[in-house]
């Protein structure tokens, strides 16, 4: 990183956006929604920000203050508040007389300079990307020492006009990148000072200009596919030959058992066959050596929310089909388009129709219903655009939720859900749930009083009630009964239950042990934290109780024969491997959760006949690791070759373009014609 030897850049663009005192104000928009606010208070040197998001019944509050040195750098900053599900923060950062000093949740830390380093805020607010922009601009390659550790980058995009009349401006985008797996896009005015920060979903943008909120999210996903486009360029290996993959063992979900050692061919989009080791290959092929490796049918995580920058990352994990539970439907479109075109990696995806209730406290995914009789044209609408299922959420009042599940299956759609503010679990089997989505909305029911609301974030801190709960009792064995007699499913999401009953601050989640040390800093720091304000005498422990009540009912359910349904709720991806390694927690032996991952999920999906299992004629989607998955469960985060759709990838490629170390190296490729 050099610096101007002189940062009159830098002064001249932070004393442009900070020389007059007032107030910068910021609107946070989701879903074309309001859902919270930003307001950022100069005075001289000294900057104080109010930011308040609440989306979906919660949201992070913060308060900062920050000292700017005479180089537009931090000298002091303070934050303070509450994460997105409640946990305390209390972060400060200082520097003085050359040495840095710092305390985040993963703990204290202090660094001596040799030269001028950013301070990356753990839990500041999108006004700190702005910052970021401004100290990056001053620099001459755009680059910057960042703390505790890493670097910052910066790239400069092209002006956009915005606003109309008086009010029309000129900004400019800038990527800012290295502070986690995928960059930000932030958005300067002519003077230096934060216009907006920009993605697919949501944007932040400066008070008055909410009506470019469409066409900045229409912005950020042009980036973000350009940079993917980029990428599946440079690591999406299309042979235009059939490719052998030799020396492998093939696993088959429907013996739970490896083959012995063969040759998988594949040819265009499909198996073209499973060949003995021995046998010839013919002319113009291309050789993967498999080493006496696994071959795995890609993996199916049922409950994504799907994103442009976790797609790629998906498929580097084996997981080649996600299930859509909600989303923009808009972007979401545009995104299945350009993964099912090739221009983007990322796995096939089995749409859900989401359905939420208007109410102060709705989630902005899908479709918003104010009447049973809204909740019935939403149902339709899905059903005519091929939808695999309806998602019934947290504000819908509970007395529409029959009639919508009735409509839904009268047109072919299946229904799953979250239970409704104030009912509980049985009354949605009764109203005709397929599925049940995540386990604390079913055992809320037996710890909740009636007129409690679970549209706040009481749906996650009423769980420390489960501690004491007795799980003989008759309300939690009707319960079961009646989801087993009903034959209704349920989709726990363990892993994001792990996170939020037992992640502490400074703590390596249990999770996370095998994966953290090759992820960059910014993501190492944000799994060091806890997710739930534990800060009450007795909480973690009640917290640390729950999680094992919550565990031992989903035992229960298994001894009971419900189908339970391995997703995440968090991206999938290395989570995915970990909801795996908590399912064989239940009593599934490695291979059953395998079986269960692959081709009991294609089927459940209605797709076995194409996916699910490696077969001559299936859809060539499977991905090679070197061990035994059957004996190590967690051999399947040693992926060495992934099949998406016929296309090779190797993740040792693609973890690099994230800032994630290999974690082994790519097989030996012969007989392909050099780029």
């Amino acid at each position: 990183m050099r610096l101007f030897a002189a940062v009159a850049g830098l002064c001249l663009l932070s004393n442009a956006a900070f020389a007059a005192d007032g107030q910068e104000h910021f609107t946070v928009v989701t879903g074309g929604n309001a859902v919270g606010h930003l307001v950022a208070t100069t005075q001289g040197d000294r900057v104080a920000i109010d930011y308040d998001v609440k989306n979906n019944g919660r949201g992070p509050t913060i308060a900062e203050t920050l000292t700017l040195g005479e180089d537009g750098l931090p000298v002091a900053w303070t934050v303070t508040g509450s994460t997105t599900f409640g946990s305390k923060v209390d972060e400060t950062f200082a520097l003085a007389d050359g040495e840095a000093t710092w305390k985040d949740a993963v703990g204290p830390g202090r660094q001596a300079l040799s030269a001028p380093a950013l301070y990356i805020g753990q839990s500041a607010s999108p006004w700190s990307l702005g910052l970021y922009a401004r100290v990056l601009l001053a620099d001459a390659d755009r680059s910057i020492a960042a703390l505790p550790a890493g670097e910052v980058r910066l790239a400069p995009g092209e002006p956009l006009q915005v606003g109309i009349g008086k009010d029309r401006i000129t900004v400019r985008t800038y990527t800012v990148s290295g502070l986690d797996l995928n960059p930000e896009y932030v958005q300067l005015d002519e003077t230096g000072a934060l216009f907006a920060v920009i993605s697919s979903g949501s944007v932040v943008v400066r008070k008055g200009y909410e009506a470019e909120e469409a066409r900045l999210r229409k912005l950020a996903a042009e980036l973000g596919e350009a940079r993917l486009e980029a990428l599946q360029a440079r690591t999406a290996h299309r042979y235009g030959a059939p490719v052998r993959f030799h020396d492998v063992r093939v696993f088959d979900p429907a013996t739970l058992s490896l083959s012995e050692r063969v040759s998988v061919v594949i040819n265009g989009r499909h198996i073209a066959s499973v060949q003995p080791l021995d046998a010839k290959p013919s002319p113009g092929e291309v050789r993967i050596d498999g080493e006496g490796g696994t071959l795995v049918a890609g993996l199916h995580e049922m409950h994504s929310h799907t994103g442009q920058g976790g797609a790629i990352l998906n498929v580097a994990a084996g997981v080649t089909t996600v299930r859509d539970m909600g989303n923009n439907n808009a972007v979401l479109d545009d995104l299945v388009a350009s993964i099912e075109s090739g221009r983007i990696a990322g796995p096939r995806v089995h749409r859900s129709g989401f359905i939420e209730g208007r109410s102060p406290y709705n989630s902005n995914n899908g479709m918003l219903v104010g009447s049973q009789a809204e909740a019935l044209d939403a149902v339709r609408w899905y059903a005519a655009r091929g939808f695999h299922q309806v998602k019934l959420y947290n504000s819908m009042k509970p007395e529409w939720s029959a009639a919508a599940a009735a409509e839904a299956h009268r047109l072919g759609l299946r229904v799953a859900g979250h239970v409704p503010a104030f009912s509980n679990a049985d009354a949605m089997v009764d109203a005709g749930y397929d599925e049940l989505t995540h386990i604390n909305q079913i055992m809320l029911g037996w710890v909740l009083a009636p007129e409690e609301d679970t549209r706040t974030l009481l749906r996650l801190t009423a769980l420390k009630r489960l501690a004491t709960l007795d799980l003989d009792s008759a309300p939690v064995q009707a319960t079961l009964d009646h989801i087993a007699a009903k034959g209704v499913a349920v989709e726990p999401t363990i892993a994001i239950h792990e996170n939020l009953l037992l992640n502490q601050d400074g703590e390596v989640p249990a999770g996370m042990a095998d994966v953290i040390d090759h992820l960059p800093v910014g993501a190492q720091r944000d799994a060091k934290r806890a997710w739930a304000d534990m800060s009450a005498p007795g909480d973690a422990e009640a917290y640390r109780l729950a999680y094992g009540k919550l565990m031992d009912t989903l035992r229960r359910m298994k001894a009971r024969g419900i189908l339970l349904i391995p997703g995440t709720d968090l991206g999938g991806s290395f989570n995915f491997h970990r909801e795996l390694e908590l399912f064989g927690q239940l009593g599934y032996t490695p291979a059953e959760v395998l079986k269960l991952a692959t081709l009991d999920m294609a089927a459940y999906l209605g797709q076995d006949q194409s996916t699910g299992s490696i077969a001559r004629g299936k859809l060539a989607d499977f991905f090679l690791v070197p061990g035994d998955p059957t004996r190590d469960l967690r051999e399947i985060k040693r992926i060495r070759a992934v099949v998406k759709d016929g296309v090779v990838y190797f993740p040792a490629e693609i973890y690099p373009e994230f800032g994630i170390k290999p974690f082994v190296e790519a097989p030996k490729v012969s007989g392909a014609a050099k780029p």
